[in-house]
């Protein structure tokens, strides 16, 4: 798994998974301000510089084993 800097052409989107560079966790995203985030960090919100935080960038092989089948029993 690699991370990239986050820019205006490659922001987090609200529900996505981000890393939060000063306790090096994964946060939840809540919000993008441009110069801050909003993020959920262990129930509590959370805001700071965008400097603190990384997009997570996974590839096709990574992306494939997050994938999860539904269920075969209700067909949804």
């Amino acid at each position: 798994m690699d991370f990239e800097e986050i820019t205006e052409e490659t922001y987090p989107h609200p529900g996505e998974w981000i890393l939060y560079v000063p306790h090096n966790t994964f946060v939840l995203c809540g919000a993008f301000k441009g110069d801050t985030i909003k993020a959920l960090h262990r129930g509590k919100v959370i805001e700071d510089k965008v400097q603190n935080f990384k997009k997570i960038k996974a590839n096709k092989k990574q992306r494939k084993q997050k994938f999860v089948s539904r269920c075969k029993a209700c067909g949804s």
